[in-house]
């Protein structure tokens, strides 16, 4: 998202567009200095991380067994078609394994096979899989073939108590909370309701599983857009919230506790995660593949950084990025993920009492009433837009008029090579039909709680000109 630095009330905001109508930039710059409020933009300060060795780390995620338990490997090809590009390069039970998913021995030493990071944080882009791009295909909404899938595959499991145990704990996981972890809508993801359910069911202290939740939650799934890879370098705290600070390593490892049934493990995951952030902040953005405008680009970076650098940062020679949480009263946009903080507050106090929280490098989830302004190294690429993927292109960030309540766009699946035509490049984002009425899970409801495509209104103040000059400047990040 982007997001001009106005602060303070109405009266202030009516004279900024005063004066970019006028086009006096220097006079609105001087402007925004002397802004002051009681809602101003909190820095996030910066925590030590630890680092190991990005190859060991990459390797981890393709193959290590931070999930212990899952579908043994003849039910996994059952369902799935042996993969035949083996994209990922990968030896052994791994090679005819899809790239989301790693082929790993349980506790028991039976061949499982487990999902990965690349479930949400892999997409095809041009025929070509961009791994830290997220995922804004994912099918997470009811399908009631699952329950008998389900069924199918206990039975199956019961007659062979080998395979059974190997995937027993991956099962009575699923079963207890697949229920809870439904989108409305295709490309929205659960992952931040998958982590509260995950915490819910689990001792703080042993991390064992307890069938009955010791934490209960509102029954509401919030979406959330997956956020890129490669700007968590610049980032002194995880998540849109911003909630997630101290050890890193703590918050990338939450998917382990799919499995993770004592501290052992756990110990045994951690001790891979400075590996795995080491590999994650060498993570780059794909280029902008189409000619730019380098006259218009220029333009354009000096409208940004005139109006939205206090908060994005600036990029090149002398790149700043500022960590700056944007309270809700100045952002406008969907409340409903950084309330759930607060109606979450007893997963945060477990977290904040829990293994992760102890030790040399602990962490803790601190809740703030609006998100953070991220970086947008590469956001041409990283449509749909804001922090619940509401706003299909950047044009339409910077002009909340060209909004549409309901929206649908064509969607690739699989490790078939996304049609790139369906992109469009000058608008950056997804190509999108607008419609006069909700329909299908194929279609974004930004009428729904949670996928609202309000706010950040802050660019509606450019001119039109001015707007495509910053989408122009905006390529070359």
């Amino acid at each position: 998202m982007i997001l001009t630095p106005v602060f303070g009330g109405d009266k202030q905001i009516a004279s900024m567009k005063k004066l970019l109508v006028g086009g006096v930039v220097v006079t609105l710059c001087i402007s925004f200095i002397n802004i002051t409020s009681n809602d101003d933009p909190v820095p996030i300060p910066l925590s030590q991380q630890r680092l190991g060795n990005a190859d060991s780390g990459y390797h981890y995620i393709i193959t290590g067994d931070f999930v212990k338990s899952g579908l043994p490997l003849n039910v996994y090809h059952f369902i799935f078609k042996k993969e035949r590009t083996n994209l990922l390069g990968r030896e052994g039970n791994n090679s005819d394994v899809r790239y989301d998913f790693n082929s790993v021995k349980a506790e028991n030493g039976e061949d499982v096979v487990v999902p990965n990071c690349l479930q949400c944080h892999a997409q095809f882009f041009d025929g070509k899989l961009i791994i830290g791009l997220g995922n804004s295909t994912g099918d997470f909404t009811r399908d009631q073939k699952l329950k008998s899938a389900e069924k199918l595959l206990l039975s199956y499991l019961k007659l062979k108590p080998k395979k059974y145990q190997a995937a027993k704990e991956f099962v009575t996981v699923s079963l207890a909370i697949g229920d809870e972890l439904f989108t409305d809508i295709v490309g929205a993801n659960p992952a931040d309701r998958l982590t509260a359910l995950l915490v819910s069911h689990r001792d703080p202290v042993t991390l064992a599983w307890n069938q009955k939740p010791t934490v209960v939650l509102p029954k509401q799934v919030i979406p959330s857009d997956v956020p890129a890879w490669w700007l968590l370098k610049k980032k002194n705290a995880m998540f849109y919230n911003g909630f997630g600070r101290g050890d890193f390593g703590k918050f990338l490892m939450g998917s382990s506790l799919l499995t993770t049934n004592d501290t052992s493990h756990a110990n045994e995951v951690d001790a891979h995660m400075p590996d795995v952030l080491s590999y994650l902040y060498t993570v780059q953005p794909p280029k902008y593949p189409k000619p730019v405008d380098q006259q218009l680009a220029s333009e354009g970076k000096i409208i940004f950084e005139d109006n939205c650098s206090r908060c994005h940062g600036t990029y090149g020679s002398n790149a700043r990025y500022p960590n700056l949480l944007i309270p809700e009263s100045i952002i406008g946009t969907d409340s409903l993920l950084n309330q759930s903080n607060y109606q979450y507050s007893d997963m945060i106090e477990w977290y904040n009492k829990s293994w992760f929280s102890k030790g040399d490098h602990p962490a803790k989830l601190a809740p703030f009433k609006g998100y953070v302004a991220p970086p947008l190294d590469g956001v041409w690429i990283t449509a749909p837009y804001f922090h619940n993927g509401s706003v299909p292109t950047i044009e339409a960030v910077l002009n909340s008029k060209l909004r549409p309540t309901y929206w649908t766009r064509d969607l690739f699946h699989g490790t078939s090579a996304g049609d790139s035509t369906k992109y469009d490049y000058d608008k950056l984002g997804w190509q999108f039909e607008s419609l006069s009425a909700p329909g299908s899970k194929y279609v974004y409801n930004t009428t729904l709680p949670g996928y609202g495509n309000y706010g950040h209104t802050f660019g509606d103040l450019l001119t039109e000109v001015e707007r495509k000059a910053v989408i122009e400047y905006l390529k070359t990040l």
